[in-house]
């Protein structure tokens, strides 16, 4: 009786921590919503201002919020960037996560396993000046450069990630398809790379997000060129109509939409990538 009765104050206790949770994510969601469809003339010093629904719902703040921060132009940017950046550490941090994690045994090998996720410890603030000049002497001063710098900076964290998924994967299925004659890049593609489903999922929505939400990167590296992503266009936005709460709020939903249907899309393998890869 005593264990039944815990259980039911602990699961209360749970739902409170759930609900106040959820309320730290509706409101903001919910001022962001209704600011956004509202007129200039509705906003007002008052909290029932504030919170009251608009008058008439109108889109012409996210017409003139896509005209002001060239829309679809930023977002052709950001998507290019985002995509490229997230198929390329797809192939390329599971290539190395695999090969460091079968061969985590050997000194030299544990050695650049532990050299690459040091990685994650170099704040970008001390690399951002010598990466300015570098990218530019080199003619990496747009999204191509941009897109560089995205794959080194991730390469860490997503490592980490795939050497712990593989964990998860039985030597057998490897040692079985040697046994039939499959070479060790054939094995890779054909047998390995399906399995880690679930961690390039987990690795392009983690990726992506981060890319999505970047300013610095690309203000440091695309500055001076007409190059712009939407968190930049949204920067420019900012410092000229920066008392315009309106436009300023649809501009944030505009930039929110994409990344979220891209999240709905994969989270059905997030959890069981990001669990199954935090094993070690």
């Amino acid at each position: 009786m005593k264990n039944t009765t815990s259980a039911v104050k602990a699961n209360k206790t749970v739902m409170v921590l759930l609900i106040l949770g959820l309320s730290t994510i509706i409101f903001p969601l919910y001022m962001t919503i209704i600011i956004a469809f509202k007129q200039p003339s509705e906003m007002t010093n008052s909290i029932s201002g504030l919170l009251s629904l608009p008058k008439t719902w109108s889109l012409n703040n996210f017409r003139e919020a896509m005209e002001v921060t060239d829309f679809w132009r930023s977002l052709r940017n950001s998507l290019l960037i985002s995509v490229t950046t997230v198929v390329l550490s797809i192939i390329i941090h599971s290539l190395m996560g695999y090969t460091l994690g079968r061969n985590k045994k050997s000194k030299f090998y544990n050695f650049i396993y532990l050299f690459i996720v040091s990685g994650m410890f170099v704040p970008f603030a001390i690399l951002m000046m010598p990466l300015a000049k570098q990218t530019a002497e080199l003619g990496l001063a747009n999204w191509v450069g941009v897109v560089l710098l995205y794959v080194v900076f991730y390469m860490p964290m997503n490592v980490m990630l795939y050497s712990g998924y593989l964990v998860n994967i039985p030597l057998a299925l490897e040692e079985a398809a040697r046994v039939d004659g499959a070479s060790t890049w054939r094995t890779y593609w054909k047998i390995i790379f399906p399995i880690m489903k679930p961690m390039h999922a987990t690795v392009a929505v983690i990726t992506a997000l981060a890319v999505w939400n970047d300013v610095m990167t690309p203000l440091v590296v695309m500055a001076g060129s007409s190059q712009n992503t939407l968190p930049l266009a949204q920067l420019n936005f900012q410092s000229q109509f920066g008392t315009n709460y309106n436009l300023a709020f649809a501009s944030y939903l505009l930039s929110l939409i994409p990344i979220l249907v891209f999240y709905l899309i994969c989270q059905k393998q997030i959890l069981n990538g990001v669990v199954n890869g935090a094993v070690k």
